[in-house]
């Protein structure tokens, strides 16, 4: 099939490697505009149009897929259909309805649960235990279209943002031959969406900071669910005045004591109710290391208050 991809972050990367290997042929991919990064602010690619580049693809990075212009582009590419992976812009009708078949999305969830921009973190931190990965048909609501092919995963006890991330690119990339040949051949059955949707609204800068006074099960699955980014973090008292520190993984442990209290050596902190053992953590500008390597440098004893 001649096909467009359309994705950006690194979960896209996987699905447009399978659709090259599957021998469709991407006349085009698209991708948000490079972005200024690191100390420098160098201008720099997304993954997707990165990885394109190195296939020897022709890439696209238009400010906004609203403009006249942009549509035209894509409307003359002749496109039997468009595969979109957290592209990150929104497509209006003339886009959608551009390719013979049509547009079709692979998202992070089981729709109608978790619609939108933050699907995957939101699941680890409202506690699910399953999630799935899903293609559907785009239509002009938010993830509302109808599913075409989709599988079930477990959310595992340990999962971070970034390992069920992984996980999901993978599984998802996997579904994109099955999916494309059924649209292809007219056999693709498609179903609505059933049940009462939930929005996975975009992570807030105030949503990060630990709540030491929420439950040890709330406040690991915070933890997990934002890591490695934007990262949940605290406050660590040292001789100079606070610390800020990200917890980037943890489990649930025993102990009781006042909220956001050092329970003892292993970097266990008291929580509303029960406690959490912090696992990996980041000072603000250092690497991420174990608790066990920050304690070496960095003194928190039992009986230290986290803020």
């Amino acid at each position: 099939m001649r096909l467009a991809f359309m994705g950006t972050p690194d979960f896209a990367v996987p699905s447009l490697a399978e659709l090259i290997a599957s021998g469709h042929e991407v006349v085009a991919v698209y991708s948000q505009p490079p972005r200024p990064k690191g100390r420098g602010q160098k201008l720099t690619p997304s993954p997707v149009h990165a990885f394109a580049e190195t296939m020897g693809l022709p890439v696209f990075t238009p400010a906004s897929m609203k403009a006249a212009e942009a549509i035209e582009v894509f409307e003359s590419l002749d496109l039997d259909a468009a595969c979109v992976v957290a592209y990150g812009q929104i497509l209006r009708p003339a886009v959608l309805e551009a390719p013979r078949l049509g547009c079709f999305n692979l998202h992070g969830s089981l729709l109608p649960r978790w619609r939108g921009a933050a699907p995957i973190q939101r699941a680890i931190m409202a506690g699910d235990r399953q999630t799935g990965v899903q293609i559907m048909r785009m239509s002009e609501g938010l993830d509302e279209g109808p599913i075409l092919l989709g599988e079930v995963m477990d959310i595992r006890p340990d999962d971070t943002a970034a390992s069920l991330s992984e996980r999901m690119a993978h599984t998802g990339a996997a579904l994109w031959p099955r999916a494309l040949a059924a649209i292809e051949r007219g056999g693709a059955t498609p179903t609505e969406q059933a049940g009462e949707p939930t929005y996975a609204r975009k992570i807030t800068p105030a949503e990060a900071r630990i709540d030491w006074t929420r439950s040890a099960a709330e406040i690991d699955a915070r933890i997990r669910g934002l890591s490695p980014f934007p990262g949940a973090w605290f406050e660590a008292p040292s001789s100079e005045g606070p610390v800020r520190v990200k917890a980037l993984l943890s489990t649930p442990a025993e102990g009781s004591a006042a909220p956001g209290t050092v329970l003892d050596d292993r970097l266990t902190v008291a929580c509303g109710s029960g406690a959490v053992r912090l696992l990996r953590v980041q000072r603000e500008g250092r690497a991420a290391q174990s608790a066990e390597d920050l304690l070496r440098g960095f003194s928190l004893p039992a009986g230290a208050v986290l803020g």
